[in-house]
Formats: C-alpha cells, sequence, structure tokens
C-alpha cells in the first residue's frame, strides 16, 4: 500500500510539489476567470489526500480553494459581481480520507466564511467523491465537461505511483479542449522497474533510454516520452520539473494547449530553479552560488537553447518571431530568449526583420509578428 503522506509532516520535498502546485493555480486561476469566453470553470483534484499533514499544513484541495480566494478575497468578489460559476471537485479513493478531507474543506469554509463575508460561500458547494480515477473517465458528465470549448478546467494528478496517466488518459487530457493539467509520476521507480511486466502495462519502457550512470536524467527521458506521444500536427506544451529526494527522482510534468498556459508554468518553474528551471537538484551541473562563475543569465541550459535558436534563425529554419518564440517555450525557456538572440543577430548585421517590428516576448498570442531575412 502507498505510504499515507498525510500522517506525517511534510517533507521538503512535498512541500516544494504543492508550492508548484500552488503558483500554477495562482497563475492559471484569473487567466480563465476573467476570460469572457469562458463559461464555467472547474478544478479538479483527483488524489486529493485528507488536505492536511499533521502539522495542519495546508495539501494540495486546500491550498486550491485559498488560492481561489485571492489577495483580499478579489476573486470571490468578482465571481459575485459577474456571477460566474466555479466549480470544485476532490477524489479521495480511501473513505476515512475523504470523510477527513471533507471535514477539513468545511472547517476551512465556515472559518474563511466567518472571518470575511458572513455569507454563503461561493465554494459551498465542492462535490467529493472516493472513487478510482479511471472510473471518471467513464462518467459520461466528466467526459462532457472534459470536451466543452466553454469551459476552462484544471486538474491536478497527485498520484502517488505512474499507472494512473498512461498513455490513452494523457491523450485524453491532450485532447480535451481549455484544459490544462499537472501529474506527478515516480520516475525514479520507472527507471528502476522499466523491464517489470506491471511497469510495462502502464508505459512503454522499451521507448525510454534510461542511463544508470545518469539517474537524475530519469525525469527528463520520461518526459520526452509523453511528448512523443503527442501527435505531431498538434501545437501542445509540455514542460516537466524534476524533483529529488535522497537518491531517488520524482517529477512533475504539466500540459496545456496554449502558449500562455506554458508561459505562466515556466514562470513558475524559473522562480524555482534559476540555472535550468527544471529542477531542484543542478540538473545540468552549473556553477552554484557562491562559487566564482556562478552566473544565472548564462546557464548551460540557456547557452545551449541560444546555440540552437541562432543556428535555426541563420539556416531558415526559424524565419519568424512567432515560431521562434514557440521554440524557446517548447524547450522549457523563457521566450525572451528568443528575443536577445535576434537582438545579437541584427547588432552583427547577420539579419533584418521585416513586417510589424517589436522585441515582445510575454502573451506571444497577441504579439504581431514579422518574419526574419538573412543578410
Amino acid at each position: 500500500m502507498a505510504k499515507d503522506i498525510n500522517k506525517d509532516k511534510f517533507p521538503e520535498e512535498t512541500k516544494l510539489k504543492l508550492e508548484i502546485f500552488a503558483e500554477c493555480f495562482r497563475e492559471w486561476f484569473p487567466v480563465f476567470l476573467h476570460n469572457q469566453y469562458i463559461k464555467k470553470v472547474y478544478i479538479y483534484d483527483f488524489f486529493a489526500g485528507s488536505g492536511k499533514d499533521v502539522e495542519g499544513s495546508l495539501g494540495s484541495p486546500l491550498i486550491l480553494l485559498n488560492e481561489a480566494k485571492g489577495e483580499n478575497r478579489k476573486y470571490c468578489n468578482q465571481i459575485r459581481k459577474n456571477n460566474k460559476r466555479v466549480y470544485f471537485a476532490f477524489n479521495e479513493k480511501i473513505k476515512i480520507k475523504q470523510e477527513q478531507l471533507q471535514e477539513n474543506v468545511k472547517n476551512f469554509i465556515l472559518t474563511c466564511q466567518t472571518a470575511n463575508c458572513q455569507t454563503n460561500c461561493i465554494y459551498s458547494y465542492t462535490n467529493f467523491a472516493h472513487s478510482e480515477f479511471k472510473d471518471f473517465l467513464q462518467n459520461e458528465n466528466f467526459l462532457n465537461i472534459l470536451r466543452n470549448k466553454d469551459y476552462g478546467k484544471f486538474i491536478l494528478l497527485d498520484q502517488y505511483g505512474f499507472s494512473q496517466v498512461d498513455k490513452d488518459i494523457f491523450l485524453q487530457l491532450v485532447n480535451a479542449p481549455k484544459t490544462d493539467f499537472i501529474f506527478f509520476i515516480s520516475s525514479s521507480f520507472i527507471s528502476r522497474f522499466r523491464e517489470h511486466p506491471a511497469t510495462k502495462q502502464y508505459l512503454d519502457t522499451a521507448k525510454i533510454n534510461f542511463d544508470e550512470k545518469q539517474p537524475k536524467e530519469c525525469h527528463r527521458l520520461i518526459a520526452q516520452y509523453y511528448r512523443d506521444i503527442i501527435p505531431t500536427e498538434k501545437e501542445y506544451y509540455l514542460h516537466h520539473f524534476t524533483i529529488k529526494k535522497g537518491a531517488n527522482y520524482w517529477g512533475l510534468i504539466f500540459g496545456t494547449n496554449h502558449s500562455l498556459g506554458m508561459e505562466k508554468f515556466l514562470k513558475v518553474c524559473w522562480s524555482k530553479d534559476k540555472l535550468s528551471g527544471e529542477s531542484n537538484c543542478n540538473i545540468n551541473n552549473d556553477y552554484e552560488q557562491g562559487m566564482l562563475f556562478h552566473n544565472t543569465e548564462e546557464t548551460i541550459k540557456k547557452e545551449e537553447i541560444s546555440k540552437v535558436i541562432r543556428s535555426k534563425i541563420l539556416k531558415s529554419e526559424i524565419s519568424d518571431n512567432i515560431s521562434g518564440l514557440k521554440y524557446a517555450l517548447k524547450n522549457g525557456c523563457s521566450s525572451e530568449l528568443f528575443t536577445a538572440v535576434v537582438k545579437q543577430l541584427e547588432k552583427e548585421n547577420k539579419i533584418a526583420r521585416v513586417g510589424e517590428l517589436n522585441y515582445s516576448s510575454s502573451n506571444i498570442h497577441k504579439i504581431k509578428q514579422y518574419n526574419i531575412k538573412i543578410l
């Protein structure tokens, strides 16, 4: 049986994971809340736990509810004013933990309500379940929500292992409109038991080239495995974050259909890891803080991706700003990296920009396109 993390104090690695969940949702929620074309917003936590650890630190469901209030309850007030519908659904398959979760959520909402609005909480209609995750994927009501282009969906899958998100489920999430998801996966376990039938049942590990001499690469490789599943014609964004605990490596994988979603997630990741934006363990062996050549502006990852972008521009493989900005995002870097390369090539008189000129790097979906001419 999987360890019940709610019975103990959350370790630092779990706290980091929860921080990323919180900050990811903090970036995501207002985008969908303020989108006039989104009629309803659904937030799902399918492996919710009991809501707290033994010391009372908030687990993912209470973190999501807390973030959904906003500073000084600004989101609560906006939802009341605009009459927008926001729904939370928390699933915990272990009945006793699900009951604890219900009680913790009830107390959380009551405390907030008493201290603040004194009226019925807009999130008091939270739904609870204690089912297997895969049962939801057979539920027609959930599937209708997942398929609906007018609904914004945030799906959190904090699974204990790796068996819940196989190829079919992954593609189901990838193909769902207006849906962002983040899931946790036990990367070291997959690497260690890659030949075991129980592992191969869920992942085609023959397609993952694990290197026992490079254990910290295992989550990168698993993320690439999922990336390779995405249909080549589909514009989609996937990024990962490796969390080292002792000799083991866990991982988060985030997926979104929209460049803005990836901009937001990368912002969170690079705030946690200023060297590569993807780990808590200096995955590229950069110079660390306190060392003579430490420089977060010129890290191994940034230098490598910059060189590739430069080469692709000069070979006309990247011929406009939009494709270049998206290329940086898809390789786990801020789109500002592309703009920096363009400025340098212009300084060297190797390229000229043609069209609606700008050096914008954020909100790619709103940027005017220009073309790149090789001189």
